[in-house]
Parts: structure tokens; sequence; C-alpha cells
């Protein structure tokens, strides 16, 4: 495999006994593009994020809050923190990952 190959990875899972269940988590993200209009680059990220229903996301003034299947959430921030890098010259991303914290209540 070379250096720029990807594998898509399995989805974690948890045994619990006899069943086999998704970890749900949480993750903390910021995104700090490093140019000068960097608030256009943080909208369109947030907003894609958005569009997948499976996710519960929420934004305040200093990061954004993501919960759902661990796996799912990986493969989802790798793709669109990809897709952000596309569009930017140089992009920083800030991450928390929380294994197993269900989302908060409605």
């Amino acid at each position: 495999m070379g250096i720029n190959e990807f594998v898509e990875a399995d989805p974690i899972r948890i045994s619990t006994g006899s069943e086999i269940t998704s970890m749900q988590s949480a993750v903390e993200i910021s995104m700090y593009p490093l140019t000068g209009d960097y608030r256009p680059s943080i909208q369109a990220f947030i907003d894609r994020l958005n569009t997948y229903p499976e996710l519960m996301v929420r934004t305040n003034a200093l990061s954004t809050q993501i919960w759902g299947d661990l796996g799912h959430m990986m493969n989802v921030l790798s793709k669109e923190i990809a897709r952000s890098a596309t569009g930017a010259p140089q992009l920083v991303f800030v991450m928390k990952v929380l294994p197993g914290l269900a989302p908060p209540a409605a």
C-alpha cells in the first residue's frame, strides 16, 4: 500500500455478551483555516455536517459537537475534512473524541 492510499475502516463495535452493538460517541471539532476570509470555509464545513441526518450536530462560538456511531462519524469527518482541504490552502483541525458518550437528552 502506498503512502497516499487509504483503507476504509470498519465500524467499531462493542460486544455486550451475546450481542454486538455500535459504539455511540461524541466528537468536538474546531476548524482553523489559515486564511484571511475564514468564515465561509467554516460555515460550509458545518453545513455539510448537518446534511447527515444520523448525526446530531450542535455548534457554538468555539467548536462543533457531533454525536453518533463512532465508525460512521470518523468516516464522515474523514470525507468532509478532505473535502475542506481541497478548497483551502491550509487548514488546522483540532478534535476531541469521547468514545462511549451518548448524545444529550433533547
